[in-house]
């Protein structure tokens, strides 16, 4: 059986690797990005990917910058068949991609060129498509931008969030990536090449302010970044000085926007406004329509239904939502 070094570090990276050591492929190293400090207590986490690969016994390398000379060197000593990257966080050298005999394969979470970047199903979710899907590709020493080999697509469902739409991906790719690879091996692969231009905007790099909410914003939107950022990096404002994540949301109609208007009587107002209080739910006024707030988490506390978050902290009609901690 061929050879493999693997490349990633998140959760879609490790399902990826899961799928090469269950076909038996001899993944003989990983690649992976260094332990980061992690939750409120900063403690240092190891990457998903390098934590399967030490369950599996398999050398773990940590490199800050892969482009450093060192790497090369390791590769070339390893002679893989295929180096295989998903989800790795930086770009490979061309001095890299030269590497393996069978290529640097990429399994990219999106139908390319669309969504090039770093967080393709985020952004594919935040922009509405109603169609995503898995890219395998032949890496260059572009962003996302190397031959095609295999593509196949998933329908993102109505409600779907980042995590739903990971794990249809994972699975989508583990099986297109096993199918490239015997292709590459057989000399039947068909290589591709893409539009220089991408058709959607680049996916930049989500952060964990990516996450703060701007209740200037319409629902649609905001609603879209709730169920898109549902694990990383989570959605939030702030309230009474406090921050509280927002988990779970749902836009109301224009009919029942307009009826709660009414019984408030609060016609104008400022966006972020808590407009009404029911018995399990939150009305924020956005920027275009109202946003229903169904699940929350209070600052320090467990994830609740906004039902159990009322009868605990009374947020009263009138109050905003903001988007700094005030001082």
């Amino acid at each position: 059986m061929a050879t493999v070094v693997f490349m990633g570090t998140p959760d879609f990276a490790a399902g990826i690797l899961q799928s090469l050591i269950d076909s038996g492929y001899g993944v003989t190293a990983v690649f992976t990005q260094p332990d980061r400090p992690k939750g409120r207590k900063a403690k240092l986490t190891m990457p998903p990917v390098k934590e399967l690969a030490l369950e599996k016994g398999i050398p773990v390398y940590q490199p800050q910058k892969i482009r450093l000379p060192e790497n090369a060197r390791i590769l070339r000593e390893l002679h893989p068949d295929y180096i295989v990257v998903a989800a790795f966080g930086q770009i490979i050298p061309q001095e890299i991609l030269d590497i393996p005999p069978y290529g640097c394969l990429n399994v990219h979470a999106s139908l390319l060129p669309a969504w090039r970047g770093a967080a393709p199903i985020q952004w594919s979710i935040l922009s509405g498509d109603r169609m995503t899907g898995v890219t395998i590709m032949r890496m260059d020493a572009g962003l996302d931008t190397g031959d095609m080999i295999l593509k196949s697509e998933v329908e993102i469902a109505d409600g779907e969030t980042g995590d739903s739409l990971f794990e249809k991906l994972r699975k989508e790719g583990a099986g297109l990536l096993l199918q490239a690879m015997e292709q590459i091996r057989n000399g039947t692969a068909v290589y591709t090449g893409q539009p220089l231009e991408s058709t959607t905007p680049y996916a930049k790099m989500l952060t964990r302010k990516s996450g703060l909410i701007d209740w200037n914003l319409g629902a649609v939107q905001i609603e879209r970044m709730v169920r898109a950022y549902d694990s990383w990096p989570g959605t939030y404002t702030y309230l009474n000085g406090k921050m509280l994540k927002i988990l779970k949301t749902r836009c109301l109609s224009p009919a029942e926007g307009e009826r709660i208007i009414q019984e408030t009587g609060r016609v104008q107002g400022e966006t972020g406004e808590i407009l009404a209080i029911r018995k399990e739910d939150l009305i924020i006024r956005t920027g275009d329509g109202l946003l229903c707030v169904l699940e929350v988490q209070p600052e320090g506390k467990k994830r609740m239904e906004t039902a159990a978050y009322l009868r605990g902290y009374h947020p009263q009609p009138g109050e905003l939502l903001r988007t700094d901690r005030p001082d």
